[in-house]
């Protein structure tokens, strides 16, 4: 890690430098050579003008002309040819040409009106013809030759190019040195990181994690927190719900084999107390079937998606169908059963599984009501989902107890709800079922005034 750390930060670093000094240098040369012909250039027509006013294509012999056309030559480094139109070189700075003839594609352009400067980069000289014009008639009467070389351009590019290597090599040396002590400084909290996924990794799970550094470190520090939380508190859940379970099963286990061993230790029971205890018995058995069935609709719950049997139901249908198997419960306490339908509901869910999570709804609804009172069950939709409310008039939930209540063996009044049958799983099958149909349910209760739950499932089933 710490490895391919230094080699992101040293190419970052280091591959824009020789192209940038390399871009730096070939601008610093461009510049120079048009800032040279430009010079020559200026020269070049002063020059000529001068030529043209004193006559000196007809009279050679000016010492001023011919100090200022040497003095030129020297300050440029160059030669200075002077042809007049008939070709024939007038002066030459180097006084090798002098009398003869020259025959040269850049003199003929000249005279024709046609004067590019040229650059030879390979010999390194800059070549260039200033025409030399009659002020009057513009006649073009002679051509000045310039010849000039770039060895001094060339000679500042290669020192560039020298320091341009030098502070290239240095710094690598200053991007590696801080590569490597950056790259320390960055994998010291991921090691520490990894260091502490190891130790949870073997198992100590209370120690909590806290790593300080870069802001992505501590954001990553933090949700391995929250996770750790989420796993302590799964940890728990599961410790509780085996003890639950054991405790749930165990029970009427005890109170049967305490009615049988009373039974076995008397001699000569009465037939009606033999009856009686044989009901107790056969209670206790019931109850344990409803655990046990409990139990095993909560293992199915837990299964995948892939065990949704998901088909086209006419919503209405299966609710009039859970509330007449419900009324005759609730006809013994007297309660009141109403159902409201606000729009016809066909949707894509598990008939089963949701008939058993509205059953187990408005079963509570009715169990734990007053004598006398109500329970209505309403059925409303909109463009995506469908709502199916339960509400009582019931005894209400506890404020602190209503975010467990969907707990697994969670009651809110165990001797109560033991009374009433109940086994405390039957609102956690509830929510399972609902989660699997990828919908919501809600509580809103308080105490003694009744409890409505409110359940939202999609009308199209979401994969």
């Amino acid at each position: 890690m710490r490895i391919q750390s230094i080699a992101i930060v040293f190419l970052v670093g280091i591959i824009p430098i020789p192209f940038v000094s390399w871009s730096l240098i070939q601008t610093y040369n461009q510049k120079a050579v048009n800032q040279r012909i430009s010079e020559l250039q200026r020269q070049g027509n002063s020059l000529a003008n001068l030529l043209q006013t004193t006559g000196y294509l007809s009279n050679k012999d000016i010492p001023e002309v011919n100090s200022e056309i040497s003095q030129i030559a020297g300050v440029y480094e160059g030669r200075i040819i002077i042809v007049n139109n008939n070709l024939n070189i007038i002066k030459d700075t180097y006084g090798l040409e002098e009398g003869k003839t020259l025959i040269a594609e850049v003199v003929i352009k000249t005279l024709r009106g046609t004067t590019t400067p040229f650059h030879n980069k390979n010999k390194n000289y800059i070549e260039m013809a200033i025409p030399i014009t009659h002020n009057t008639t513009k006649e073009i009467m002679g051509v000045i030759v310039m010849i000039f070389s770039t060895k001094n351009i060339v000679a500042i590019s290669d020192m560039l190019s020298q320091k341009a290597i030098i502070m290239f090599i240095t710094m690598i040396i200053l991007i590696f040195v801080f590569a490597f002590f950056y790259s320390a400084v960055l994998t010291k909290p991921l090691k520490r990181l990894r260091n502490a996924i190891g130790h949870l990794t073997e198992g100590y799970m209370d120690d909590e994690i806290s790593i300080s550094g870069f802001h992505e470190i501590d954001l990553i520090s933090n949700s391995l927190n929250q996770m750790l939380l989420k796993m302590k508190n799964l940890e728990k859940s599961r410790q509780e719900f085996v003890s639950n379970v054991s405790h749930e099963l165990k029970t009427p286990l005890t109170s049967v084999k305490v009615l049988a061993d009373s039974l076995l230790m008397q001699e000569n029971v009465a037939p009606e107390l033999y009856r009686e205890f044989l009901v107790d018995i056969a209670e206790e058995i019931e109850r344990e079937n409803k655990i046990i069935n409990d139990l095993l609709s909560l293992v199915k719950l837990d299964k995948t998606a892939s065990d949704m049997n998901i088909a086209s139901t006419n919503i209405n249908d299966l609710l009039e169908s859970v509330l007449k198997r419900l009324r005759p419960i609730a006809k013994k306490r007297n309660i009141e059963l109403v159902f409201e339908s606000f729009r016809p509901v066909v949707a894509e869910v598990d008939e089963v599984k949701l008939s058993l999570a509205i059953s187990n709804l408005i079963e509570n609804a009715i169990k734990y009501n007053v004598e006398d009172g109500w329970v209505r069950v309403s059925l409303n939709a909109d463009h995506k989902y469908f709502y199916v409310k339960v509400a009582d008039s019931g005894i209400g939930i506890p404020e602190e107890a209503q975010d467990f209540i969907f707990d697994r063996f969670y009651r809110v009044d165990k001797a109560r709800s033991r009374g009433t049958g109940g086994t405390g799983l039957g609102l956690s099958i509830t929510k399972n079922a609902i989660h699997m149909h990828k919908g919501a349910i809600k509580v809103y209760s308080k105490e003694n005034e009744g409890t409505t739950f409110t359940v939202r499932v999609p009308i199209n089933y979401i994969v």
